[in-house]
């Protein structure tokens, strides 16, 4: 293990330029017939494409470089983050990761509004500025255990609260349900789902009504992840070659996912600004990381059988993509639940869309402990 070194970004000036020769060059395919929905169309991909090309990326990345980011040996791996510390000692600690097909950088208007926290915003393995594991799977457990190790060996924090979203939000509860002693509380937006099995005990109605729903909508919008997890290298092939395809791919998710009303793509971007949506696809196109984004798909990273209950305080906050999530399966498995809320705002991408709730409900929960514990 070694000491974190200072990281910063940087494009060169020769990959801009073949970038935007790329996008130049783009061809533009027009809407199907009678297509199936979708988070993108022609019109929008040349929107973003142009805006894109018009991107002053050398001011985008000296914000980016504003945060303080770090590369450190962690068990053997070497792994990215973003690390801030508070002004203030005793000041709580918070573990931001993030999912696919976002990177750190997404996370970071959360950070923005927790000054008075620690904050560390890793890179998962495979993802943007950190390299996949040189050997094995980047499974859940692994990842889990990556994680915790960063915090209190490589950091050195006796404990921390910890936040996950989407392909992070089993890491998450995996993180709370294997090392208790270290984790001060557990903030979910992506509550527990549990196995098939696990979903096949509950009594309550409200709990298979909601899994039916989720299973339902699981075949025509989890073609991604079909393709992710069987073609993975062949689809990167394209991804990596194509600037304008990758940002069809990303951009495509974080319309459909985000607390957004249909039909028009660009709606995204009251939630997430454009040069945000951007700034994830340059992330992914100058690290040629798609391909290995896709190996938590391929790989198997879901955990054999069932996650220990979480015993930590809980909070969870439902985020609109699953309004109806049933409180008493948070209450089967968080079994300490301190907070059980339905977000009026905010989808897949919570922390990113709805960053000023998330901070304030993030304060409250880890103050109203620090409190309980004085």
């Amino acid at each position: 293990m070694s000491e974190p070194e200072l990281f910063l970004i940087h494009v060169t000036d020769a990959e801009l330029a073949d970038l935007r020769q790329r996008l130049r060059a783009t061809r533009f395919l027009p809407d199907s017939p009678r297509r199936p929905a979708s988070g993108m169309t022609e019109a929008y991909l040349r929107q973003l494409v142009h805006s894109w090309l018009e991107l002053d990326w050398r001011e985008r990345e000296a914000q980016l470089n504003a945060y303080p980011q770090f590369l450190a040996q962690v068990d053997g791996e070497f792994l990215h983050f973003v690390h801030r510390a508070a002004d203030r000692s005793g000041a709580p600690t918070l573990l931001v990761m993030h999912g696919w097909p976002h990177t750190f950088a997404l996370q970071l208007e959360l950070v923005d509004r927790l000054p008075d926290f620690n904050l560390v915003v890793p890179s998962f393995p495979g993802f943007g500025f950190s390299p996949p594991y040189a050997n094995g799977p980047i499974s859940e457990d692994r990842l889990a255990h990556s994680m915790h190790v960063l915090m209190t060996e490589t950091l050195g924090y006796a404990s921390y609260f910890t936040y996950g979203e989407d392909v992070s939000a089993n890491v998450n509860d995996l993180i709370a349900a294997t090392w208790p002693e270290e984790v001060d509380g557990i903030i979910a937006t992506h509550a527990h789902f549990g196995t098939s099995e696990e979903r096949a005990t509950y009594a309550d109605p409200a709990a298979t009504a909601f899994f039916e729903r989720i299973a339902a909508t699981h075949g025509p919008d989890g073609a991604y992840g079909h393709v992710q997890a069987t073609r993975p290298d062949t689809l990167a092939a394209a991804l990596g070659d194509s600037p304008a395809g990758l940002l069809a791919w990303l951009a495509e998710k974080l319309v459909e996912w985000s607390d957004t009303p249909p039909g028009d793509p660009s709606g995204v971007e009251k939630r997430i600004a454009r040069e945000r949506i951007l700034t994830e696809a340059m992330i992914y196109w100058h690290t040629r990381s798609i391909a290995t984004s896709f190996r938590p798909y391929y790989e198997g990273a879901d955990t054999p059988g069932r996650t220990p209950p979480v015993e930590v305080p809980a909070a969870v906050f439902i985020q609109r993509h699953e309004h109806d999530y049933p409180e008493s399966v948070a209450r089967d498995f968080y079994r300490d639940l301190r907070v059980f809320e339905r977000l009026d705002e905010g989808g897949h991408f919570t922390a990113a869309e709805v960053p000023d709730a998330m901070a304030g409900r993030i304060r409250d929960f880890a103050n109203s402990l620090l409190r309980d514990s004085a």
